[in-house]
């Protein structure tokens, strides 16, 4: 038998006791450990910007109202508080519901900004890179032309360049083929123009990014998607499949209008086969944490600089919304990756919206003013399509008011920081 070192014997004599003590002072005592901690100014909230959130969430009930739109959710993010969040309406006509913060609708087409976001992040962890050819990872993928499918880079896939006709197979996709054999015949589709010299919208092509993250993580997209976006940012409610949004108990029911009324219809299992195009489910709050990242204000997940890479114009692209031109003066549109870019003569913004099966979905961010807005409802029409331009219309004459408020707060915040310094 080995004999006891004398010094370690000591040791243990000695620190035992202290450790002991220091635990038992931190369960009967958590001030020592606050005395230290310095407590630097909070920035009060905006008077300005509170004054144009309260005219906007009059006029926005109104618009519901007006359009009779059984449930809407909207969040407005400013920089990385969420300043205004709200459920309005039900989750299904007739029943006792309410819409809260919690209640999942479809996404639809706003999940391609997911996809771009997630590309994003696997292009920061150096595992893709944006100007990759899809042929490196899907060796068997073909276009009509073996030149061409060459050329077709993850870029082009995530700006929908591809050269394919404007949306190619979405037939299919409405019809429940599988993403593999949609993907399959893409070789018998005559091309509409070379790769990368044309915008044309897609759901099957777009994705393609899908199966490229498969082929190079060894896990699929949802897994991806889950691991990488959803749990880091908190999004306790997303989803990214059918099964998943069936067995919700909190979830917002499709509405389609029938004899000038809106009714409830099935929740359909369409465009979960194009995952990247048209899969993701999420809640209000989930947005709003995305919303976060996607001003700049999580780069423990996603950087400044990738974000920029999302944001940068790829081609030119006519917006869809005609609502966003009726709001101020369009004076170019775009598509970056995942996202359609609007040029105002004062603004820029990062705008995307969805529909699927009595689902819509909009989404806007405007990075110069660290604001976004996000409404997600249980049936198209006016309150959805009009929801972000009412909010922007409110904020641009109060705009300099909300900005010199800022300004000024900041430096009273920094001043106060040095003070306790």
């Amino acid at each position: 038998m080995k004999k006891k070192h004398p010094i370690i014997i000591g040791l243990i004599v000695i620190v035992v006791p202290i450790l002991i003590g220091q635990v038992m002072m931190s369960k009967r005592d958590p001030q020592p450990l606050a005395s230290i901690r310095k407590e630097y100014p909070k920035r009060p909230p905006n008077p300005f910007l509170e004054k144009v959130i309260s005219e906007y969430e009059k006029k926005l009930l109104a618009l519901v109202d007006r359009a009779h739109t059984p449930g809407l959710a909207v969040v407005i993010v400013h920089d990385s508080t969420i300043v205004f969040m709200k459920g309005i309406g039900l989750r299904a006509i007739g029943k006792p519901d309410s819409i809260d913060e919690n209640t999942v609708f479809r996404l639809a087409s706003v999940s391609k900004c997911f996809a771009a976001f997630l590309t994003g992040v696997l292009v920061e962890d150096s595992v893709l890179n944006w100007n990759d050819h899809v042929s490196d990872y899907l060796p068997r993928f073909a276009l009509e032309s073996p030149e061409e499918t060459q050329k077709l880079t993850i870029r082009n896939v995530l700006s929908h360049t591809t050269g394919l006709p404007y949306h190619t197979y979405t037939n299919m996709v409405e019809e429940g083929s599988s993403l593999d054999t949609m993907l399959s015949w893409l070789r018998n589709v005559r091309m509409a123009s070379k790769v990368g010299k044309s915008y044309s919208y897609q759901n099957v092509a777009y994705s393609l990014v899908g199966p490229v993250i498969q082929a190079k993580t060894g896990k699929t997209y949802e897994q991806e998607m889950i691991e990488k976006v959803f749990i880091p940012l908190n999004m306790k409610t997303a989803s990214i499949d059918y099964e998943s949004i069936m067995a919700n108990t909190n979830v917002a029911k499709p509405h389609l209008m029938r004899r000038r009324q809106f009714s409830q219809v099935k929740i359909n299992d369409t465009y979960y086969n194009v995952a990247p195009a048209g899969g993701v489910n999420a809640s209000i709050s989930d947005m709003a944490q995305w919303m976060i990242a996607l001003l700049g204000n999580r780069p423990d997940v996603i950087s400044q600089s990738t974000l920029d890479s999302l944001f940068t114009p790829v081609i030119k692209a006519p917006s869809k919304n005609r609502n966003y031109g009726r709001m101020h003066r369009l004076s170019k549109s775009y598509y970056g990756m995942g996202w359609r870019i609007l040029y105002y003569p004062n603004d820029t913004l990062m705008y995307h919206g969805g529909y699927v099966s009595g689902y819509r979905s909009e989404v806007a961010v405007n990075p110069r003013d660290k604001i976004a807005v996000c409404i997600l409802a249980n049936a198209p029409g006016e309150a959805a399509d009009n929801g972000i331009p009412l909010f922007f219309d409110l904020f641009e004459p109060a705009r300099q008011s909300v900005l010199r408020w800022e300004e000024t707060q900041r430096r009273i915040i920094n001043r106060e920081a040095r003070a306790i310094d």
